[in-house]
């Protein structure tokens, strides 16, 4: 592994085909023989450091479409925090599922889960039949991993009965020195980022792209108005940009000022502090309270000089939802990818259906919004929300960072990278986007 990082750190890119690949590597797993651990404890109480382990493990077989990247980094996102909780579901269900499917699926179904839906790196080795990528490239990946064996497939990969969400739904994930994807996972690396910047949009920039941006989500279009829930956090901050590029206005929800502040470096204006409106949705475990969907309606009415949302952008889930439904325009649209504080969600369908509003589901992205939302990354249009960096032996801090919602933008995670400021390959690009790409940093 230290001749692999020797080449990458001397930028002999060139060199590194001919190295070999270890035959193990260290990453951070999940045991199947621990999904019980924390049975009877409330979720909020249920800590990462405890389940993610940093694992010696042996390096897969690679299989033709595929590629073995050398990781320099990655970042947490909140599949990694279900993971690392054994929620809703143990992980392991869906590795026997994939096991089951073909004698090459099969290496994925183990007694240990190498987690991580985020990389930056280096290629190392390309498996038959693979022809855009050579070792020695630097990549970003994104996490979609579909057979495409199904014409579902074909029109939109994430409509795959096959499809599935690499280092989440699949072994050998991202969060560890080595990683094994498809090769049509791999995106060119931003070449004024470094890798740790470069490895935190992937994942969430994509999701929201398609879940805000694409006809397959919101289709959102100039002028429209667009609540976005946790604006400044890994999800939520890449909405507010695509809002501020594609000629929306967005209504920014943060939990803090500081949150707040981060919106209006990014050019953000209207922003609610929902911990200083004090707003509470639910009355009890049981029963929501109408009249705080009413005041926060009217909140964004004050905002907004009288303009509802078009767009609702949403992802806490259970504890937003029904106010999400309620203060969305009539004919507006509710577009959903994620449930973090509950996944069984509950609205007055009156406010939905007399008003004629659609829920929209939306989940990860296919290739090519993939392609789409790095490509704007890439151009300097859109900006990494990296806030902090952990190593890799601290990933299970870093997760339960993101459990406890105590982060701003991405948490990042080093793995080969010895140290930050690593990988930018065009200094002037980065010196004309330094301010954007500093600001979630407090730089």
């Amino acid at each position: 592994m230290q001749q692999i990082l020797d080449a990458i750190l001397a930028d002999q890119y060139d060199a590194v085909g001919a190295l070999d690949v270890p035959d193990h590597y260290r990453g951070v797993t999940v045991h199947a023989d621990e999904v019980e651990m924390f049975a009877g404890i409330p979720s909020r109480d249920k800590d990462p450091r405890k389940s993610l382990h940093l694992d010696e493990v042996p390096t897969p077989e690679l299989g033709p479409g595929e590629a073995i990247v050398a990781v320099m980094a990655s970042a947490i996102n909140y599949n990694t925090v279900w993971t690392s909780i054994f929620e809703p579901v143990p992980t392991f269900g869906f590795l026997q599922r994939y096991g089951r499917l073909s004698p090459l699926t099969k290496r994925h179904d183990l007694p240990y889960h190498v987690v991580g839906s985020d990389l930056a790196g280096v290629v190392l080795r390309t498996g038959p039949g693979v022809t855009a990528w050579k070792p020695g490239d630097r990549v970003v990946a994104h996490c979609l991993s579909v057979e495409l064996e199904s014409p579902d497939g074909h029109g939109d990969s994430m409509l795959d009965p096959e499809q599935r969400i690499w280092g989440f739904e699949t072994n050998f994930g991202g969060l560890a020195e080595l990683a094994l994807v498809k090769s049509n996972q791999l995106l060119p690396k931003p070449a004024h980022l470094t890798w740790e910047e470069a490895a935190c949009p992937g994942l969430v920039n994509s999701t929201a792209y398609r879940q805000l941006v694409s006809r397959n989500g919101a289709d959102m279009k100039q002028g429209d108005t667009v609540l976005i829930w946790g604006a400044s956090g890994g999800l939520g901050s890449y909405a507010t940009q695509f809002a501020l590029n594609g000629g929306a206005t967005p209504v920014c929800v943060v939990s803090s000022p500081q949150k707040a502040e981060i919106c209006r470096s990014m050019g953000a204006e209207l922003i609610i502090d929902r911990s200083a409106e004090g707003y509470r949705f639910w009355r009890d475990e049981h029963t929501q309270d109408q009249k705080e969907w009413k005041r926060l309606g009217a909140k964004i009415r004050e905002l907004t000089g009288g303009d509802d949302p078009d767009i609702v952008f949403e992802h806490p889930g259970r504890e937003t939802f029904g106010a999400s439904v309620y203060v969305a325009r009539k004919g507006g649209t509710i577009v959903t990818c994620a449930s973090t504080s509950g996944y069984e969600h509950s609205y007055d369908n009156r406010y939905l259906w007399m008003n004629l509003k659609r829920i929209v589901g939306s989940h990860f992205a296919n290739y090519r919004e993939s392609y789409e939302a790095n490509r704007l990354i890439d151009k300097g249009l859109v900006h990494p929300t990296l806030s902090k960096v952990y190593p890799l032996a601290e990933t299970g801090q870093a997760a339960l960072d993101v459990h406890t919602n105590s982060h701003q933008g991405k948490v990042g995670v080093l793995a080969l990278a010895p140290e930050e400021g690593l990988g930018v390959t065009d200094p002037e690009k980065r010196e004309q986007h330094l301010h954007a790409i500093n600001r979630f940093r407090g730089v």
